[in-house]
């Protein structure tokens, strides 16, 4: 691209943007965002981006309609403020989880998304470990689809639980925590977990051998962890040693963070593509990493044309 690199942020994770902007050495652009009484939103950009390389940094993280709401606004802007490429770095995308039809007379809500992203003025998505990674193909436009893998795995590493067996929550889960296993050539369990409702599931057992090591759950997101506590509580009864848990995305919804106080967890890690709360974050088993070298590096190699899959090998 020839355009020069901006890089501008919404409301929903402001100290992320600041942490890759400080990686790629550039200030954030200015931008003037705002909410009329009634809700709606405003947004001017501050400065000219005509024919620059433009990413604006939004996960649609709680609250998700206002932050999805507020990144479409910002994407109409710069595409009638003539910006040269319109990059929406979505480090948490909501609505996700509705990918498919599963049940009659529902909608696809990851696609709705999709289509209203690019409707808005998107010409790229960069995105971080997808709930589904076929969510890529619900865009007709370029996707970047990142991992927070390395991040996640140099930390285990650094924790020396030996003899370590990872464990993916659900059937669904499995490609994912198999890559993590097969990075830290450990073995791999899986929780047989079947959903009683919305936001409930019942673990039924566990499938592998975890008797006598420490199981480190890996899972994209923690919404109210009720998956979590249940599985680690089934690994316990399994004979495993301790239970640590990793996931992308602390969503900590409802009950999530007593949830997890409660449990018998040892240690709950996360990434800041979600800010956390004030009560996360003053919770001892909290442990946040940090993924804004990771989409900064990513940000840099795109507006060079260099690869970003290069980046996991």
């Amino acid at each position: 691209m020839d355009g020069e690199l901006k890089v501008f942020s919404g409301n929903a994770n402001p100290e992320l943007s600041k942490a890759i902007c400080d990686y790629l050495g550039i200030p954030i652009g200015e931008l003037h965002l705002s909410t009329f009484s009634d809700g709606e939103i405003y947004c001017q950009i501050m400065e000219n981006v005509r024919g620059k390389d433009v990413f604006i940094i939004q996960p649609t993280c709680p609250p998700v309609n206002h932050n999805l709401m507020e990144l479409l606004v910002m994407l109409d802007a710069f595409s009638r403020a003539s910006a040269g490429r319109i990059t929406a770095v979505i480090p948490y995308y909501g609505y996700a989880r509705q990918d498919r039809k599963d049940k009659p007379r529902v909608p696809i809500s990851a696609k709705l998304v999709a289509d209203l992203l690019s409707a808005a003025g998107a010409n790229r998505i960069l995105a971080l470990d997808l709930h589904a990674p076929q969510i890529q193909g619900f865009f007709d436009i370029p996707v970047d689809h990142l991992f927070s893998t390395p991040v996640a795995i140099d930390y285990i590493k650094k924790k020396g639980l030996s003899p370590l067996v990872l464990v993916s929550p659900d059937a669904g889960g499995v490609e994912r925590a198999r890559a993590f296993a097969k990075r830290l050539n450990v073995s791999l369990a899986i929780a047989d977990k079947r959903r009683v409702g919305a936001n409930q599931a019942e673990v039924l057992h566990i499938i592998g051998e975890v008797e006598g090591k420490n199981a480190f759950i890996i899972d994209d997101m923690i919404d109210t962890a009720g998956t979590m506590v249940k599985t680690a509580k089934a690994l316990l009864e399994n004979g495993a040693k301790a239970v640590y848990a990793y996931g992308t995305h602390p969503v900590f919804s409802g009950p999530a963070l007593d949830r997890l106080e409660s449990s018998e967890i040892v240690e709950v890690v996360v990434t800041n593509s979600i800010p956390l709360s004030e009560k996360a974050r003053a919770s001892d088993k909290i442990v946040q990493l940090s993924v804004a070298p990771l989409l900064g590096e990513a940000i840099r190699r795109i507006h060079r044309g260099d690869s970003v899959s290069s980046l996991f090998v």
